[in-house]
C-alpha cells in the first residue's frame, strides 16, 4: 500500500492525525528494537570471548571465516538496531519525526537481517565443533530456511492479503 493510502487509512480507521501516527509507529518500533536488542548484545559478547578460549585454535581455516564473517554480521546488526536511538537523540525537538521513523524502519530491517545471518553462522559454528561439518552444513541449510519462511514468506504473504482485503474494501 503506497504512504498516502497508508497515511489515508490511518485518519478514516483510527482517527489518527499524522502526527499521532508517528508517534505510534515510533512507540511500536522502539518496543520491537528492545525485544531484539538484548539478544543481539549478548550474542556479540559471546562471540567476542571465543578467541580467548582455548579450543578456539583448533578451528579450521573455513570455521574461522565463518566466524569473522559472523561477527562482522551481529556487529552490523548491533550498529544497525541501535541507529535509531541516535536519529531520535540528534534529532531531538526538530520536528523531524517522520525521517526519524523513516530512518529507524530502515535501520531496523536492515538489522533484523544482519541478526539473521549472526544466528545462523553462530549455530553453524557450533554444530560444526559439537558434531562435524556434515550436521553443520545441514544445520545451516534448515536455519537458512526457517528465517526465510518466517522472516520473510510468511509476513510478506499476510502483507500481500491484507492490501488485497484493503483493496477491496476501497
Amino acid at each position: 500500500m503506497p504512504e498516502d493510502e497508508d497515511d489515508a487509512w490511518a485518519r478514516r480507521a483510527r482517527g489518527e492525525t499524522e502526527l499521532e501516527r508517528l508517534d505510534r509507529n515510533w512507540g511500536s518500533l522502539i518496543q520491537e528494537l528492545r525485544v531484539v536488542q538484548t539478544g543481539v548484545q549478548f550474542l556479540f559478547g559471546a562471540l567476542l570471548v571465543l578467541p580467548f578460549q582455548a579450543s578456539f585454535g583448533t578451528l579450521s581455516p573455513g570455521m574461522r571465516a565463518l566466524y569473522m564473517a559472523t561477527l562482522a554480521a551481529v556487529l552490523g546488526a548491533t550498529v544497525f538496531l541501535i541507529a535509531p536511538v541516535s536519529w531520535h537523540r540528534i534529532l531531538f525537538r526538530r520536528h523531524r519525526l517522520g525521517n526519524v521513523v523513516a530512518a529507524a524502519h530502515r535501520c531496523a530491517m536492515a538489522g533484523v537481517a544482519l541478526l539473521g545471518l549472526a544466528l545462523i553462522g553462530a549455530v553453524i559454528l557450533v554444530v560444526d565443533y559439537v558434531t562435524g561439518t556434515a550436521a553443520a552444513v545441514a544445520t545451516g541449510i534448515v536455519s537458512v530456511a526457517l528465517f526465510v519462511v518466517t522472516w520473510l514468506i510468511a509476513p510478506w504473504r499476510w502483507r500481500s492479503a491484507s492490501e488485497d482485503v484493503r483493496a477491496d474494501h476501497s
